[in-house]
């Protein structure tokens, strides 16, 4: 059996590598070529917590993947990590147990960053620059280095907006160290009527982007709303949206950015699409140029699927170059 640490997950990650993995995998679960069960939920409102389960399989993969993951959202406070959890890897063929990866949260971290960077690829307006970000915890800065890679052959530049100031600039420090200019903007409104991307990546219950700061050609990429009353986009707006585009839509309908309208009976399944058929041409993302395009992201599971068999690839092909001792 493999067991990995943190520090030896991180020193085999590559990003443009798990990029086109998750990129692939979006495709296989919009093509129906994974089982992906409900999401097991647990929430923890008096600590600001919740932990999520997600398990799944893609077609032909010789293992499948569980992966618990935790957010507890008061802990930076108390001087612990938001993030934390683990994968576990199973055979396909035997149900044995083959590796575990001891990650404390980073492969859902990582793997978010990735996917949020996939879909604003995908849906921006080519000559798209200025991206504001959202929130200031660990997911804000995972977006910016994804996105950075995803995009690397455009120069972007990067705005970040949070409730505390201050925690906004020690984001922008961390970043700076490892070369990453990012401005802080003290006002959301004038940030958002400014720029061409936005990311949001709050655990925030109540709307934060008002229909009226967003221009037309403007792309949204929401991360935050990953569970039941969570909200970071002002209705009015996702029923404004040209291009509404969830992960997995019976996940965004249920309790993503969607849900609301959705459950309102103010939009349809039929005006969303799934990222995946996006990608592999099977519908249409962004259409026109002035088009206000959404795209919800829940997490879903062939995201953890598909970043941790980069990991373990990555790994094997490490320990055949430099062969390490049995634990």
């Amino acid at each position: 059996m493999i067991i990995l640490s943190r520090s030896e997950i991180e020193a085999v990650v590559d990003l443009g590598s798990a990029l086109g993995t998750i990129e692939a995998a979006y495709i296989a679960a919009s093509e129906g070529r994974a089982t992906m069960p409900p999401v097991g939920y647990l929430a923890f409102p008096e600590r600001d917590g919740d932990c999520h389960i997600k398990y799944g399989h893609i077609a032909g993969d010789p293992s499948f993947v569980v992966k618990i993951a935790s957010g507890f959202y008061g802990n930076p406070s108390i001087g612990l990590p938001t993030s934390n959890g683990v994968m576990l890897v199973f055979s396909a063929s035997t149900g044995v147990l083959e590796a575990i990866l001891l990650d404390e949260g980073f492969l859902t971290d990582l793997r978010t960053g990735l996917g949020g960077a996939i879909a604003t690829r995908a849906l921006c307006r080519p000559d798209a620059r200025r991206v504001a970000i959202v929130g200031t915890g660990i997911q804000a800065r995972w977006q910016i280095r994804c996105l950075r890679q995803a995009m690397k052959q455009t120069p972007l530049a990067f705005s970040i907006w949070g409730r505390s100031e201050n925690k906004a600039r020690e984001t922008a420090s961390a970043l700076a160290s490892e070369g990453i200019d990012l401005e802080v903007a003290p006002d959301l409104e004038r940030l958002c009527r400014g720029v061409d991307i936005i990311i949001t990546t709050t655990p925030s219950r109540e709307p934060l982007i008002h229909d009226a700061w967003i221009r037309p050609g403007t792309h949204i990429t929401a991360i935050g709303a990953d569970a039941p009353g969570k909200q970071e986009l002002d209705t009015s707006l996702v029923i404004r949206a040209d291009r509404r585009i969830g992960d997995r839509l019976e996940q965004s309908l249920d309790h993503g950015e969607f849900s609301t309208v959705f459950k309102s009976g103010l939009m349809a399944r039929k005006d969303c699409a799934e990222l995946g058929a996006v990608l592999c041409g099977k519908a249409a993302g962004r259409t026109r140029p002035d088009d206000i395009t959404i795209a919800d992201l829940t997490g879903i599971a062939v995201q953890d699927i598909a970043i941790t068999n980069s990991i373990l690839d990555a790994y094997r092909l490490s320990s055949v170059s430099h062969p390490r001792k049995p634990r």
